[in-house]
C-alpha cells in the first residue's frame, strides 16, 4: 500500500512539472490554433465578399477564399506545432510521399480537379451562360474543382466531370440558344411574301435587345421549290416552348397571307426528326 502511494505522489509530482513547465506553452498554442482558425475564416470571407462587390466571376472568387483559408491555415499549424518543439521537415517528407502515392491512386478524380481549375482560371464559361459540351446543353448552375453543374429546361440537373469539359468543344450561347427552322415552298408561291410573314410572326415573341435580329431568308434551292431559312434566338430555359409557340404562329402567319406549301396544303415547317444523337438539354 505504501509503495502504492509513493508511485501516485511520484505520477502526481511528475504532472505538476509537466503543467508548470509546458502549460503556458499548451495554453499558448491552443490560443494561437483557435485565433487562426478564426482569422482564416474571416480572410476567407472578406476575399469573397471583396470579389462580389468588384462583380468577379463567383466562382472563381470562392476558389480564391478557399486558397487564402488553406494557405492561412497552413500557417498557423506550423506556428502551433513549433510552440511544442516539433519540426515539420518529417511531416513535409511524409505529406511528400503521400501526395505520390495519392496522385497515382486517384488520378481521376485529381483530373478532375486540374480540369476545374483551368476551367475557373481560363474562364470559357461563367455562372448563368448557356454552355453545349458534347451534344448536352444546359444553363451552368455552379462551377466546382471537380464537376459543372448545368441545369435544363425542365429544370433537370444535369453534372459533368470537368475532365470530360476541357479538351472539348465548348459552345457558348451566353443566356440564350438559337433556333433553326426551314420552310419548302413551291416556285409559284410568293417567296418575298412569305419572308415577310414569317419575319412579322418571329417578332411578335422572339428578339430583344442583347440577341441578334431575327434572320429570314431564301436558304437554298428545291427541285419543284425553294427552301426558306429563319434563325432566332429564345431564351435557354424557354427554347422548346418558344420554338413550339412561334412555329404556332408562322403557320397561321403564313396560312392568312395564302402561301401554300409546293403540291398544295399550308405552308408547313419541317424540321430534322428527332433522333437519339439529337443534343439535349
Amino acid at each position: 500500500m505504501q509503495q502504492e502511494l509513493k508511485t501516485l505522489q511520484v505520477l502526481i509530482d511528475k504532472g505538476v512539472e509537466f503543467v508548470v513547465a509546458y502549460g503556458f506553452q499548451i495554453l499558448g498554442a491552443l490560443v494561437v490554433l483557435v485565433i487562426g482558425i478564426k482569422v482564416a475564416s474571416w480572410a476567407a470571407n472578406r476575399t469573397v465578399a471583396f470579389g462580389a462587390r468588384r462583380e468577379f466571376d463567383p466562382t472563381l472568387t470562392r476558389f480564391i477564399g478557399n486558397v487564402v483559408r488553406i494557405l492561412l491555415l497552413a500557417v498557423v499549424i506550423i506556428v502551433t506545432l513549433s510552440n511544442f518543439g516539433i519540426t515539420i521537415a518529417p511531416f513535409v517528407a511524409l505529406a511528400g510521399a503521400a501526395a505520390f502515392g495519392g496522385t497515382l491512386a486517384l488520378q481521376g478524380p485529381l483530373s478532375n480537379y486540374g480540369a476545374g481549375l483551368s476551367i475557373i482560371l481560363t474562364r470559357p464559361f461563367t455562372v448563368g451562360n448557356t454552355i453545349q459540351v458534347q451534344k448536352t446543353f444546359g444553363v451552368v448552375e455552379e462551377i466546382t474543382l471537380a464537376t459543372t453543374v448545368l441545369t435544363g429546361e425542365d429544370g433537370e440537373t444535369i453534372t459533368i466531370p470537368n475532365k470530360e469539359i476541357v479538351g472539348q468543344v465548348i459552345v457558348n450561347s451566353k443566356n440564350q440558344r438559337v433556333v433553326e427552322t426551314k420552310l419548302f415552298l413551291g416556285h409559284d408561291q410568293d417567296s418575298a411574301k412569305a419572308v415577310d410573314a414569317i419575319k412579322t410572326a418571329i417578332a411578335k415573341q422572339a428578339g430583344d435587345d442583347e440577341a441578334p435580329p431575327p434572320q429570314v431568308g431564301l436558304h437554298d434551292f428545291a427541285h419543284g421549290g425553294v427552301v426558306i431559312g429563319a434563325r432566332f434566338w429564345v431564351p435557354s430555359l424557354k427554347y422548346f416552348q418558344m420554338r413550339y409557340a412561334i412555329n404556332r404562329d408562322i403557320l397561321d402567319a403564313l396560312a392568312a397571307a395564302d402561301i401554300r406549301l409546293q403540291g398544295g396544303g399550308t405552308a408547313a415547317i419541317l424540321a430534322p426528326p428527332l433522333t437519339a444523337d439529337e443534343p439535349r438539354y
